[in-house]
């Protein structure tokens, strides 16, 4: 059957020539993939779809003629599940966007995904830096944070202070092996020592054995290196066990401030965070802080205010490039500057990495907090081009050498 270009544009315009291609000029469309109710979500899940909904009020609801609309689901902490809903999304309901992704195996399924189906991912909650690295894409963007400049600001900090042996408990996937993999580096740089590691499934209730077994290697520093309830859960019981009054340095590069509550500052007192957020850091934060937690109950970690820049930044570059076509978005993304309460004249680099500064913080005694979310100081600032991994350094195919 020939059409001429008048009538392809008549049964574009009437609906009849397949709803694919009018489908998705109907509206721009955001999808949040989370942990909706497993180890993460108290970090990510409802929060980055409250998040990502005031972002979107705030832009004012529409862009280039077009309602913005968000669709959410839970990827149950299984890739297979992730990865599905993603492909969904992108084919069938024709999804532009989606971030989230508290799972790192997910997010690089997600990269080669995106690529195929020329729509774009921004893991806001994903932590491994492979995402930069080999396995870096055209139609991705690292928006937060990674396991180099955690566990970089971290290191760094502990080894002025005399941490030369660690001992790691990793969580056993892509994320925690990325950590364990990072920091080791950092700790070999800096003369240090790697004295063992114990690896755990996700969400793990017991970890006696794992601090056994640190105990037992005599290090100096012990680095759990996986996040949300698994941190909670084995920072207790390491105090349980006596490593913190054994003189026993404890990190957790990607503790955030709900993990802190959660292990209360009794315990979590002196303990190091690296974050490029707080929620009392400047007036505009805590104004963000204040419209979230009368929503969610508690002001937002990291990743959840991570996420409203996120969907700001990609809908400023829809706007600026005129269209939502996932190539002329991107470029328009690694254009503009990103600002927000939380970033100020942050940058997307070639290879995907949100550079932005990182701070280094301190969990407070109960003596110094003034309330319940009054949970830790800066001490330290880390400008982003220190704090990130150089672009010389990822071996990311997109840098051109």
């Amino acid at each position: 059957m020939n059409f001429t270009r008048a009538a392809v544009a008549t049964l574009l315009a009437c609906g009849l020539f397949g709803g694919t291609a009018l489908a998705q000029n109907q509206a721009v469309k955001i999808g949040v993939l989370d942990d909706m109710s497993g180890p993460y979500a108290e970090n990510t899940g409802p929060g980055d779809v409250a998040a990502a909904r005031f972002a979107i009020a705030d832009f004012g609801g529409s862009v280039l003629g077009k309602p913005i609309e968000l669709v959410s689901a839970d990827f149950q902490s299984k890739v297979d599940v992730g990865v599905g809903i993603a492909k969904r999304w992108y084919d069938d309901e024709n999804v532009d966007l989606i971030l989230g992704i508290p799972n790192s195996a997910i997010a690089l399924a997600l990269v080669k995904v995106a690529e195929e189906k020329n729509r774009i991912v921004m893991p806001t909650a994903a932590a491994t830096s492979e995402l930069t690295g080999k396995s870096c894409g055209s139609h991705s963007i690292h928006w937060i944070y990674d396991t180099y400049g955690q566990s970089k600001t971290i290191v760094a900090a502990l080894s002025k202070q005399g941490g030369d042996s660690w001992y790691f408990i990793t969580v056993d996937y892509a994320f925690g092996l990325a950590v364990e993999s990072d920091a080791s580096g950092f700790i070999k740089a800096a003369g240090g020592k790697v004295l063992g590691s114990a690896r755990h499934p996700l969400n793990t209730q017991d970890f006696s054995s794992y601090v056994l077994q640190a105990q037992s290697s005599k290090a100096k520093g012990l680095m759990f290196a996986n996040g949300g309830n698994d941190i909670i859960n084995g920072v207790k019981q390491a105090a349980e066990f006596g490593l913190v009054k054994q003189g026993v340095r404890i990190s957790a590069p990607l503790m955030q401030f709900p993990d802190v509550h959660g292990v209360g500052l009794k315990i979590a007192q002196g303990l190091l965070m690296a974050s490029p957020f707080y929620w009392d850091m400047n007036p505009d934060a805590r104004t963000f802080s204040d419209r979230f937690t009368k929503q969610m109950g508690r002001p937002p970690s990291f990743i959840q205010a991570g996420t409203y820049g996120a969907v700001l930044h990609y809908l400023k570059a829809v706007r600026a490039a005129g269209t939502d076509e996932a190539k002329a978005v991107m470029a328009q993304m690694k254009k503009l500057p990103i600002n927000d309460f939380m970033t100020k004249d942050g940058k997307v680099r070639e290879d995907g990495r949100v550079i932005r500064d990182m701070y280094l913080m301190q969990v407070k005694t109960p003596e110094e907090s003034k309330g319940p979310w009054d949970l830790a100081k800066i001490i330290a600032t880390v400008p982003g081009d220190e704090a990130f991994r150089p672009l010389s350094d990822g071996a990311c195919p997109l840098v051109k050498k």
